[in-house]
């Protein structure tokens, strides 16, 4: 199988290669269009902040190839954000692949603070990357952004206020978590993922 990871200029790329090669495939980074559009998998991490991301994204085209392609296509933490149609940090026009805006947490107690960062549970999975999943897994969350709960929403966090832990339209999947980071539970949604 053919798995592509998108190159530009966000951090995480090479946990998310790892933890790919760990499952046995064989993943390329690229930001060349015709491999992306060739690969079975696309993978879109991210680690960064999103106005910035944005502008490099639409210098370089990548902004419209990857609202384009139609294989399976797995967002993981600003990935997910920058594929929502609108994001508070730095009040960035995101892909709208998914009709949700990002907003900051606004921590409400001293339990509360922001960034969200460490484990956290999942509740409310939906569809094919949550498959075996039974609700109460714990993954590994670093942001400040989040998407509110949304007619998208595959998987829900409670954190300050519950969120959209996962999304899913089509085939665009997206989680704010790191899945190449949670440990068994991450590395059974990436092979959720790959066997779409």
């Amino acid at each position: 199988m053919s798995i592509a990871i998108i190159k530009y200029n966000a951090g995480n790329i090479r946990s998310v290669d790892y933890a790919l090669r760990r499952l046995g495939v064989e993943p390329v980074v690229t930001a060349d269009a015709a491999a992306l559009r060739r690969a079975e998998r696309v993978v879109f991490p991210g680690v960064g902040e999103a106005a910035t991301t944005m502008d490099f994204l639409r210098a370089s085209g990548l902004d419209q190839l990857i609202k384009s392609l139609t294989q399976p296509v797995l967002g993981i933490c600003l990935g997910m954000q920058l594929m929502c149609r609108h994001s508070e940090e730095g009040d960035a026009e995101g892909l709208g692949i998914f009709d949700a805006d990002v907003v900051r947490f606004r921590a409400a107690c001293r339990e509360g603070k922001v960034p969200h960062m460490g484990w956290n549970t999942l509740t409310r999975t939906a569809g094919p990357l949550f498959d075996g999943f039974r609700g109460g897994e714990y993954v590994y969350f670093v942001h400040s952004y989040y998407v509110p709960l949304h007619a998208c929403t595959a998987a829900v966090t409670d954190y300050i206020l519950p969120f959209s832990a996962a999304l899913h339209k089509d085939n665009f999947y997206a989680t704010q978590f790191h899945p190449e980071k949670s440990g068994g539970v991450g590395e059974r949604i990436l092979r959720n993922f790959l066997t779409l």
